[in-house]
């Protein structure tokens, strides 16, 4: 998921995108830890990178930052 796309979820579909990828990550994990093949090798990295990027737009938000100024407040 691209962060264009994080961004432009609505609250609920962002807890329900991360809940799915944190169990797809967990099942992952597993897999690998029984020494399992995966079938995408790159996944689990993908998977860490993109709930990295959503926690991070998540507490960007939270705190307001990165938001577009108006032209009032850039004075």
């Amino acid at each position: 998921m691209k962060t264009k796309e994080i961004r432009n979820l609505k609250e609920q579909d962002f807890e329900k995108k991360a809940f799915e990828l944190k169990t797809e990550l967990s099942k992952l994990q597993g897999q690998a830890a029984t020494s399992t093949p995966p079938k995408n090798p790159g996944q689990i990295k993908q998977i860490k990178r993109t709930l990295a990027r959503m926690l991070t737009i998540k507490k960007e938000k939270e705190l307001g930052l990165n938001q577009k100024k108006t032209k009032e407040e850039k004075k």
